[in-house]
């Protein structure tokens, strides 16, 4: 499934004029040193270094983050442009936020954008863990809110963090028309819950990506132990398919018919 999401992310952007990295981890930006199940910068396109690159600033980054920065930085030239805090036409961009509850996870950068009929706001990472940021949201006034949810699988998650993540959710879809909660909230059949009970509190639609694209859910994360106890690989599988010996699509299809 992976493979076919960046597929569909190459696809796009071979058509796009613009593009935003929001932060820096290995899930949301293409690698210099990719692994197997990540995007590598050698399979962009070769007109991506003529997009125009929004990017979160070099501020506070840890040595690999940074590097991470600075590879990018090279692929665009130019035509990068640390976007914090700025606007230009259709497009706004907060000052850093925190990347989840305020302490050492790090930071990213949010994204306002005006399109012809309603506004989209683009909030990454957030986890709905500060209030500040949600009030941040909140401000900017869109029709349509994509936002990471609380990662409900940690433990480290305090009851006071799941209160807050809960009180700031209710807070989103009070105020907004549509609410995505994605990401961290879905790696988790308790996230599923947790999204369902919120609409049934709110007495408002509130969907997961799946739901806003009109398509089943299916938590091949969530079911990772129990779909590799109903469809076994054999041990060398991942470095095969590292190496590009082995084709994941046939445990895919058997997944389809499965639901």
């Amino acid at each position: 499934m992976g493979r076919k999401v960046r597929a569909k992310i190459l696809q796009v952007l071979d058509g796009a004029t613009d593009v935003v990295f929001s932060h820096f981890h290995g899930d949301h930006v293409p690698l210099a040193d990719a692994n197997p199940y990540q995007l590598s910068i050698g399979a962009l396109p070769p007109r991506f270094g003529e997009l125009q690159c929004w990017s979160k600033s070099d501020d506070d980054l840890s040595a690999v983050m940074s590097k991470r920065f600075d590879d990018l930085a090279e692929l665009s030239g130019e035509n990068t442009q640390v976007a914090e805090g700025r606007s230009e036409g259709p497009l706004s961009f907060s000052r850093a936020v925190p990347h989840g509850a305020r302490d050492n996870r790090g930071t990213l950068m949010m994204t306002r954008i005006e399109m012809s009929d309603s506004v989209f706001v683009h909030a990454s990472d957030i986890q709905l863990l500060d209030d500040a940021t949600v009030d941040k949201v909140i401000r900017w006034q869109p029709d349509i809110v994509l936002a990471a949810g609380p990662p409900l699988y940690l433990d480290r998650l305090s009851d006071a963090e799941n209160e807050r993540a809960w009180n700031n959710a209710v807070r989103l879809v009070q105020s907004i028309d549509v609410v995505i909660l994605e990401h961290h909230l879905m790696r988790s059949s308790e996230g599923a819950i947790w999204l369902d009970k919120l609409a049934d509190t709110v007495g408002r639609k509130v969907y997961c990506a799946a739901d806003f694209m009109g398509v089943p859910r299916q938590f091949l994360e969530a079911e990772r132990a129990q779909l590799y106890e109903a469809m076994p690989v054999p041990k060398s599988w991942h470095d095969d398919y590292a190496r590009g010996l082995v084709d994941p699509d046939d445990y895919l299809e058997v997944r389809s018919v499965g639901h």
